[in-house]
């Protein structure tokens, strides 16, 4: 007699977020400010500022460099600066949520912040305590669930499909386990959004902020996902959100009533494709352990459409710091690359790609510039511009191959001599 097979357990991701991580780990160090309005941003940490302000309000000794460290969460209120008047370019990285309910959001400028909520407290970045608390709480997770997939300092992707208890309750039950282990270790909350795919749980984990859990299952689609906004997809932008919109879809739902062949034929054919998978729920992509580069890129889209021509030295400028920022990357991780390429995506989102094969390796800013330059010559510059990107492939470990000549071999031989006009070789 011959057993059933065993059924496959249902697929199980969850999309963990922790809560105004910066901010939470700020409110850790002083309690007292919980509640409050509290931006941080702006440039490194003045202690020496706010000691100073206390030792000149208290001269009888009470406030020391060494009793300072010790009582951080005695710091009257008071003497902490408000983002009042503040004037410069920086930018906030978060807030608190009592920040946010002023309109203030990562990204904004300071001086703006100020004038929506000028009683906001202002404390600077503390990167150092940011990773620490990053590498703990993704610890705590590994030791619960060990396939998890690390996207940043303060967010991460778990299987929750094959550990013990992730299928109790559609997955609720660890996540309620790895949220109250990370609590407890820390001090610090995060929002879990479980779901059959990395799509939906990134969007399932922002249903119920903060320190909450949202599971969405496939048949929660039509009644949980269709409403929301287009923008809610990871992966749709505010260029892409308005074009949705000026064909009158505003909703996943809406978007979902559309035929592929029309997304694809008015947002590119990968695109088109992708949105509506997307729209849809699909998604098929692995959670992925920690694995060696295979490439590094930088982008940046523009905040208006740029033109070769009439733009040129703003294109220029942003072309040389993305191959200097690239460079950066790869030496500071320890890699070089002998495949360098450019992406383009032009003001009707279509997006463009060329790259070029040395016969050496690199991770020399100033040849990443001329060979992705040479790439550029390659391509239709007489239309409008919203992404320019760089990227370093076929990677190996800085020093471990030998270079064989000099020179690169193109992979194309058409030309475009418009190139030349603001991405010069050097």
């Amino acid at each position: 007699m011959t057993s059933a097979p065993t059924a496959q357990p249902v697929r199980r991701i969850a999309h963990l977020d922790m809560d105004a991580f910066y901010a939470s780990c700020e409110l850790l160090r002083y309690p007292q400010l919980k509640g409050l309005p509290v931006v941080i941003g702006g440039g490194r940490r003045k202690e020496d500022d706010l000691l100073g302000k206390l030792q000149a309000a208290y001269p009888d000794g009470e406030w020391t460099e060494e009793t300072f460290a010790e009582r951080l969460d005695r710091i009257p209120v008071d003497f902490f600066p408000r983002i009042e008047g503040y004037t410069g370019r920086g930018v906030i990285t978060t807030a608190t949520y009592a920040a946010r309910q002023f309109g203030i959001g990562s990204a904004m400028g300071l001086m703006k912040a100020a004038k929506l909520c000028p009683q906001a407290i202002l404390l600077p970045v503390d990167f150092d305590r940011y990773r620490h608390f990053s590498r703990t709480f993704k610890s705590i997770i590994t030791e619960i669930a060990p396939v998890m997939q690390d996207r940043g300092v303060d967010e991460v992707y778990i299987d929750f499909t094959n550990v013990p208890g992730g299928q109790r309750e559609g997955g609720r039950v660890l996540a309620r386990l790895i949220q109250k282990s990370i609590f407890d270790a820390t001090g610090l909350t995060c929002s879990i959004g479980v779901a059959p795919n990395k799509l939906i749980a990134k969007m399932a984990s922002e249903f119920n902020k903060p320190n909450g859990i949202s599971v969405v299952h496939e048949a929660d689609l039509q009644t949980l996902i269709w409403p929301l906004a287009c923008r809610k997809i990871n992966g749709v932008g505010p260029k892409a959100d308005e074009k949705l919109q000026s064909f009158g879809i505003h909703t996943i739902g809406e978007l979902a009533a559309r035929e592929q062949h029309w997304l694809m034929e008015h947002f590119g054919k990968s695109y088109g494709a992708w949105l509506h998978d997307a729209a849809w729920g699909r998604d098929d992509r692995p959670v992925e352990l920690e694995s060696e580069p295979v490439s590094m890129s930088r982008e940046t889209t523009f905040e208006r459409d740029l033109h070769a021509v009439r733009d040129r030295a703003e294109l220029g400028a942003v072309f040389t710091r993305l191959c200097e920022q690239v460079a950066a990357d790869l030496q500071r991780k320890g890699y070089e690359g002998r495949t360098i390429g450019i992406k383009l995506r032009y003001d009707n989102f279509q997006a463009v790609t060329r790259d070029q094969s040395l016969t050496e390796y690199t991770a020399d800013a100033k040849r990443i510039r001329q060979v992705a330059g040479q790439c550029l010559k390659r391509v239709d510059l007489s239309r409008r511009l919203r992404l320019l990107g760089v990227r370093v492939g076929s990677l190996v470990k800085a020093g471990t191959a030998a270079p064989t000549d000099k020179g690169y071999i193109a992979t194309e031989e058409t030309t475009h001599e418009q190139a030349e006009l603001f991405f010069p070789d050097d």
